[in-house]
């Protein structure tokens, strides 16, 4: 099979799997999210420390999946927040075990793995808090924000491909990633303001179209900042892609990068305006 349609399958696949993962039910999205989370974390730690400090790896990625999934059962099935203390114990461990390290070569290493789990783990284990509306699971806000990012990508992608490739095309960042072009950024903008006003008239984003419009200038500025920064940490560590879970696509951080900077800015204003 060509690489074209490997990608195509394996891309379809994905977006039924997130479609129905994110308004099915409360019990689908935490173990689609749980996943998530798993892999996007231990992709990160694979790139920034390979086979060193396994054991931190694994107390990281513990704690990160312990909070996500406290979170979720407080607010998917009411268990007290109290609990969520118990992803502060992995955590702890990690610089108790520290102490019997063999060897303190490499040693400032060890901080890539809390940086994994503020880059990665706490938004995404803050996410059940999205997909709740008092006692009742809706995930449509979560999807029109993740719909909203795809789309900024296809519009960044398209404008940035007729246009962005001329010899005089000015590049968004050379240093980090060559290939993206301004053309490619207002592109991506033009398509997510579209794509925003569009969901405020399906009243999937319910809120005023100015609030839907600045919600969509968010997620595009948020996600083409997200994928930077992982094309940042990629370029840092001498990687192209930060896994091989989706054929033709990379890894799960490589498909989730923006999200994981777009999403919790648009949240964050949505609820300082106090819409959410």
């Amino acid at each position: 099979m060509s690489n074209f349609w490997t990608r195509t399958l394996a891309g379809a696949v994905f977006l039924v799997v997130m479609v129905f993962g994110l308004i099915w039910d409360r019990t689908l999205f935490g173990a689609l999210f749980a996943v998530v989370l798993w892999i996007a974390l231990q992709e990160f730690y694979r790139m920034a420390l390979g086979t060193r400090f396994l054991f931190q790896q694994k107390l990281g990625l513990v704690a990160g999946a312990a909070a996500f999934l406290l979170v979720a059962s407080h607010c998917f099935y009411g268990w007290d927040l109290r609990w969520l203390v118990l992803a502060l114990i992995p955590l702890l461990l990690i610089p108790v075990t520290a102490i019997f390290l063999p060897s303190r070569e490499g040693f400032g290493d060890l901080t890539y793995i809390y940086a994994g789990l503020l880059y990665i783990a706490l938004p995404i284990s803050l996410s059940p808090l999205i997909v709740m509306d008092g006692e009742v699971f809706d995930g449509w806000l979560l999807l029109s924000l993740f719909i909203l990012i795809w789309v900024s990508d296809v519009g960044a992608y398209c404008v940035g491909s007729l246009f962005g490739r001329r010899p005089d095309a000015r590049k968004l960042a050379p240093s980090i990633s060559p290939n993206k072009s301004w053309w490619g950024f207002w592109g991506g903008l033009g398509f997510c303001v579209a794509a925003a006003v569009g969901l405020h008239y399906l009243t999937w984003l319910p809120y005023g179209l100015v609030h839907c419009i600045v919600v969509g200038l968010i997620i595009a500025v948020g996600g083409t900042c997200g994928d930077l920064f992982e094309s940042m940490w990629k370029r840092h560590f001498g990687v192209k892609d930060s896994g091989r879970c989706i054929p033709g696509h990379g890894g799960m951080l490589d498909r989730f990068d923006s999200s994981l900077v777009a999403i919790p800015m648009a949240c964050i204003y949505l609820t300082l305006i106090e819409l959410i």
